[in-house]
Order: structure tokens, then C-alpha cells, then sequence
């Protein structure tokens, strides 16, 4: 529980790394320490095509249990049915990272990252479409912004999403009523806005990918 990282691979392969040091003897410890692996936080294309296949984990039913329970939560995940709550999906601790980006006065494009170790601003990957007046929430290693007003299609309902591991920038669900001026938070790794200027107001969650 007290494990930080940014790359849930890394933990996942350190496992194995350990078990395949002296498989005969460590082999049976497998289910044990792939539990302690956040399998469903692995992205999707290294779940699908490494861990699934490997054949350490095929050869132990219950090994093979905990990856298909994992890729069960990695569908719901990416397809944004519900809250996850299983404990192979529950973001870890990260180091305190703090970000600056938006505002109300000029539409900007623009992100930031505040090194407080070496004392640095640090620019990191351009917002694809500029705004202003948009809301951002961080949940685990991914940081949301939702709506805001930008010069090509007046209020926005878009939300993109900022992989802080890879850094890069992708397009989620769009929300369903267009608002700026809004709050964010996270639950339970639910996305929730709330308020803001728009035709409606209300508390609407929308499920990370």
C-alpha cells in the first residue's frame, strides 16, 4: 500500500523478475505477489499481449484468475461502466506533482509543471484545443479538463485527459451538458462537475477512461 510509482509495469515486472530468480522454489508464490500488482492500472495493450500470454501465469489457475478479473475491470475502465472497486484497479500513491494551466481572462494552450525539488516551471505538452474558464481535476496519474469557452465552438462539452506517466494528451467522453465556470472533483474514481454557466446546472458524473 505504502509502494509509489508512475508505471504500474514496472512493479509487474520486478514480480516476475523474482520469481524467475529461482522459479522452482518461488513459482508457488505467484498468486501471492500478483495480487500486490495494480493489474488493472497496466496499460491495456501490455495486459492483452504480455501479461495474459505469459506462460508463468497460464500455468496456475489462480494466477489466472486474478489477470482475467483484472482484464474484466480494464474493459469497464476503458469503457466507463461504472466504478471499479476492486482492489487491483486502486490507484497508487504518487509523488505530489502540482500543474498550472487555465484562467479567465485569455484563452490558453498552455501546461505547465512546478518542480519544488530543483525549483523549475517546467512546460510540458500543449492543451489540443485552447480554452478558458475550464475546470481540471487530477485522478491517480491522470489530469481531467472539463468544458470551458474557446473561440471555435463557444461553450464546450469536450474532455481531454493528460497521461502525466507518457506524456500526452487524449480525448475522453464528452460531458453531457456544455458548461464553463464549473468545479471538479474526484470519488471514489469518479469524475463529478458541478455548477458553472450553461443552460442547466447540476452535479453530473462522468467516468475516467
Amino acid at each position: 500500500e505504502e509502494l509509489e510509482t508512475e508505471d504500474e509495469r514496472l512493479v509487474y515486472e520486478a514480480a516476475l523478475n523474482w520469481i524467475n530468480y529461482d522459479l522452482e522454489k518461488r513459482h508457488c508464490h505467484l498468486p501471492e505477489l500478483l495480487r500486490t500488482v495494480r493489474l488493472a492500472l497496466l496499460p491495456a495493450i501490455f495486459l492483452m499481449e504480455n501479461v495474459s500470454t505469459e506462460e508463468l501465469i497460464n500455468a496456475q489457475a489462480k494466477s489466472k484468475e486474478l489477470v482475467d478479473e483484472a482484464i474484466r475491470c480494464k474493459l469497464k475502465i476503458l469503457q466507463n461502466d461504472g466504478v471499479v472497486n476492486s482492489p487491483c484497479a486502486r490507484p497508487r500513491k504518487t509523488s505530489h506533482a502540482l500543474f498550472l494551466l487555465g484562467g479567465q481572462t485569455f484563452m490558453c494552450d498552455k501546461l505547465y509543471l512546478v518542480d519544488q525539488k530543483a525549483k523549475e516551471i517546467i512546460p510540458k505538452a500543449d492543451i489540443p484545443s485552447p480554452r478558458k474558464e475550464f475546470s481540471a481535476c487530477a485522478i491517480g496519474c491522470k489530469v481531467y479538463i472539463t468544458g470551458g469557452r474557446g473561440s471555435e465552438n463557444g461553450v464546450s462539452k469536450d474532455v481531454w485527459v493528460y497521461d502525466t506517466v507518457h506524456e500526452e494528451w487524449s480525448k475522453a467522453a464528452p460531458m453531457l451538458i456544455a458548461r464553463f465556470g464549473h468545479g471538479s472533483a474526484e470519488l471514489k474514481h469518479c469524475l463529478y462537475v458541478v455548477g458553472g454557466h450553461t443552460a442547466a446546472t447540476g452535479c453530473l458524473p462522468a467516468s475516467p477512461s
